[in-house]
């Protein structure tokens, strides 16, 4: 079966990137990878990447952890066909 998952980034979400240790960049590159070539709902299955949704401000939003300070915070959109991510930040605790 051939999954036709869209991965967009904004250029805000570029420029933070660019500001994260190598070893994360690493880890959203691979998820990206996984979501194209597997599609969303594979991926969120993984219990590495503890695809959970967010609560506060970001209710409802979806995210999955990079390590235990880094999260990926993303938006799906169209029935999980086109996902935009929205942030990687380091997660307070």
């Amino acid at each position: 079966m051939e999954v036709s998952t869209r991965i967009s980034r904004s250029k805000t979400f570029e420029k933070k990137l660019t500001k994260v240790p190598d070893f994360i960049r690493k880890k959203v590159m691979f998820w990206v990878f996984l979501v194209e070539s597997s599609g969303v709902a594979e991926v969120m299955k993984s219990p590495g990447y503890h695809d959970e949704p967010l609560k506060g401000e970001r209710k409802g939003q979806p995210s999955v952890r990079l390590n235990k300070a880094y999260r990926l915070i993303y938006r799906i959109i169209e029935a999980r066909i086109h996902i935009e991510l929205l942030e990687v930040h380091k997660h307070d605790y």
